[in-house]
């Protein structure tokens, strides 16, 4: 059974508008990546928040390990959020200005474990030098402010606190584009060194086409809110089906990124 569960999803904001998710259906297997890739604008946004819980979907349903995510009270949703971790665009706005680094990695685990279960001081921030190390950033961050850091190092902050809770799916959404090439390029290897050393499962959201194709193990590719294909990352790259996702591999030059 896949982890993650999407079936006949629609979304739309206002009652004559049309959809801004129209009848989408995606599945994910553990340990793998579904890519989705479309033009600004297209609804992949919209599709991470319903996933992750944040958007109810105007019909339509998301499971996620056999729980029902959708058309459930946001206070039993607490369980799974533990196991379901965004990673979002910008990683300016992401960060909390006021707050350290130790403060803003350890944060998941502050909200998460009251009581009883929350750790020690001493041991969450333990936990935060090995989530730093894991992302490639050394101790002497943990002390300092989101500005000291550049838009890279950021998004490995972000990322450290999308994995303080061992979450089993990470949803990226479009989590290279503010970058540079350069380094944007290493944060996908980073996130490739990660999945294989923590068997995680992705989502991966983005415009472009060879950042999907590198990362993906399936590939759906959205237009105006609709499925117009979906397959496997050879399929779809090496022989897509559908007019726009030709013109999407023909239209983004190859990148280097390993």
């Amino acid at each position: 059974m896949p982890l993650l569960i999407a079936r006949d999803l629609v979304k739309t904001y206002a009652k004559h508008a049309a959809p801004v998710v129209d009848r989408v259906s995606l599945s994910i297997e553990r340990g793998e990546t579904l890519g989705l890739v479309g033009e600004s604008g297209s609804g992949k946004s919209t599709i991470a928040r319903i996933i992750l819980g944040l958007v109810e979907p105007t019909s339509g349903s998301v499971t996620f390990d056999g729980h029902p995510v959708t058309g459930v009270p946001q206070h039993k949703l607490r369980p799974l959020r533990r196991r379901m971790q965004p990673v979002f665009q910008d990683p300016y706005a992401a960060l909390n200005p006021r707050m350290r680094v130790e403060q803003i990695v350890t944060e998941p685990l502050v909200i998460h474990e009251r009581g009883p279960a929350r750790q020690p001081r001493a041991e969450r921030r333990r936990r935060c030098q090995e989530l730093l190390r894991q992302v490639g950033l050394d101790d002497s961050a943990m002390t300092r402010y989101p500005h000291e850091f550049s838009g890279g190092q950021r998004q490995r902050i972000n990322i450290a606190r999308a994995l303080a809770l061992r979450p089993e799916i990470l949803v990226l959404d479009e989590p290279v584009s503010a970058l540079d090439v350069s380094v944007g390029a290493q944060i996908v290897n980073l996130l490739r060194d990660l999945q294989r050393d923590f068997s995680l499962t992705y989502l991966f959201i983005s415009h472009s086409m060879p950042l999907v194709r590198y990362l993906s193990t399936n590939i759906a590719v959205l237009r105006q809110g609709k499925l117009v294909e979906l397959g496997t990352r050879d399929q779809v790259c090496d022989s897509p089906r559908d007019a726009y996702t030709r013109q999407l591999v023909a239209a983004t030059p190859e990148i280097r990124i390993g």
